[in-house]
């Protein structure tokens, strides 16, 4: 019989062992070991107390105990006048030391209010959680396996709220023992936010050991140890970083990558070149073209009076190409200083209307005579340069003298011509 006692508490400590990882305070329930067997028990003194609703029912100290008297675990609370919602409660007859017996409450209650709004809560210290844990229960983890539910169903106007709670019996002495489940409490909110708590009838339990049918029980191994996951905080810290680096880096790549691809402006042209030496190229290449000797008479001089036409337009800015010989002639009369050789341009222009509108075949002569006078009204407009004065102020270099004496005196020229021009009809 010693041996057999043995082995119970032996095997009745390890599963209370094993059920202490649960956070719910039972070291004080499990601390209580050292009462006497003869204490009268918890469920004796439960037994006579199951009929009181709404007070504890975990169990007094006997006579001669030196255990303090069970505090209250579910105080009532309805306000006067409302309507008590009706509880339906179920918890197996039989259960096993260490192991999860589930008590089912069915809560039938209106249909604007609600069965446990806050969840379930059995902050440790409190009075509901010693008076469990003097009556040899204790509420397991809800991430140990075995959590609390919740399960409504609307039935018209009323609601029925399934509420099912796990709790682990853990007594005191090995072997058979009767326990009793003390009242919990079951908060119900009202739909003016005015909360109901409702207590539950105390269980009787039947608690056995887990080796209670294993004859001649010894003690097991301990089970291998689990991997354990830890969480590697600066290595995670470090590939979020890296996959953000990552993204903006690729960003960064494509926008430098679509500035470098930009359109850019095409870098600026040489500057156009004056004028006159366009038209002077372009008659000097019509002379090499020896339109005459082939007896090409009209198209030399079409070609002389389109080249001065444009000359002159490109010149004194306008449009020589689309204006009559009256437009050309008007422009030149108003430019400031006077045109040089006006009346050459003027007779120039008036022979080549009469070869172009009325059909005037001109003869090798006046050919020729048609190209000279097209150089010559080119060289008679071409502008003066004005010399540029020294930056000190002092005497001029005798070889830029000589240059400006040559400009003015080119410039100077066509006045002769001119006087002899304006005497002509």
């Amino acid at each position: 019989m010693t041996g057999s006692a043995s082995s119970r508490r032996l095997s009745s400590g390890a599963a209370a062992a094993v059920v202490a990882l649960l956070p719910l305070g039972l070291a004080t329930a499990a601390g209580g070991g050292g009462a006497p067997s003869g204490a009268g028990g918890v469920a004796a003194t439960a037994s006579t107390q199951a009929g009181a609703p709404g007070t504890s029912v975990a169990g007094s100290a006997a006579p001669g105990s030196t255990r303090p008297p069970a505090p209250q675990s579910c105080v009532e609370h309805v306000p006067e006048g409302k309507e008590r919602p009706t509880l339906d409660e179920k918890l197996p007859a039989r259960g096993t030391s260490g192991h999860v017996a589930v008590l089912e409450v069915v809560v039938h209650h209106g249909k604007g209010e609600t069965v446990m709004p806050h969840g379930f809560r059995q902050p440790l210290g409190s009075d509901q959680n010693q008076a469990l844990e003097q009556a040899g229960f204790i509420l397991p983890h809800p991430d140990g396996g075995a959590p609390p539910s919740l399960e409504r169903e609307d039935e018209g106007e009323r609601a029925k709220t399934t509420v099912r709670i796990p709790v682990v019996p853990l007594p005191e002495e090995p072997g058979r023992t009767e326990l009793t489940l003390p009242p919990l409490p079951i908060a119900v909110a009202r739909a003016s936010g005015e909360l109901i708590t409702l207590c539950t009838k105390p269980h009787p339990l039947v608690v056995d050991d887990p080796i209670a049918n294993t004859p001649d029980a010894k003690p097991r191994d301990n089970p291998p140890p689990r991997r354990q996951l830890e969480e590697w905080t600066t290595a995670k810290h470090v590939v979020y970083a890296s996959l953000i680096a990552l993204v903006v880096g690729g960003l960064v790549a494509w926008l430098v990558g679509k500035w470098l691809r930009r359109p850019r402006p095409a870098p600026p042209g040489p500057p156009p070149r004056p004028p006159w030496e366009v038209a002077l190229e372009e008659l000097h290449d019509l002379r090499l073209a020896r339109l005459v000797d082939d007896e090409r008479f009209t198209e030399h001089f079409d070609r002389v009076s389109f080249t001065i036409r444009k000359y002159l337009g490109d010149r004194y800015g306008f449009d020589g190409l689309e204006s009559t010989t009256r437009e050309i002639l008007s422009v030149l009369r108003r430019v400031v200083p006077p045109v040089a050789g006006m009346a050459l341009v003027e007779r120039f222009l008036r022979k080549a209307d009469l070869v172009k509108f009325a059909r005037l075949t001109p003869n090798a002569d006046e050919c020729a005579t048609a190209l000279e006078q097209g150089e010559e009204v080119v060289q008679r407009t071409i502008p003066a340069l004005e010399p540029t004065p020294p930056a000190d102020g002092g005497g001029a270099d005798p070889e830029e003298q000589s240059r400006a004496g040559d400009t003015a005196s080119t410039a100077a020229a066509p006045k002769p011509d001119a006087e002899a021009d304006g005497g002509e009809p």
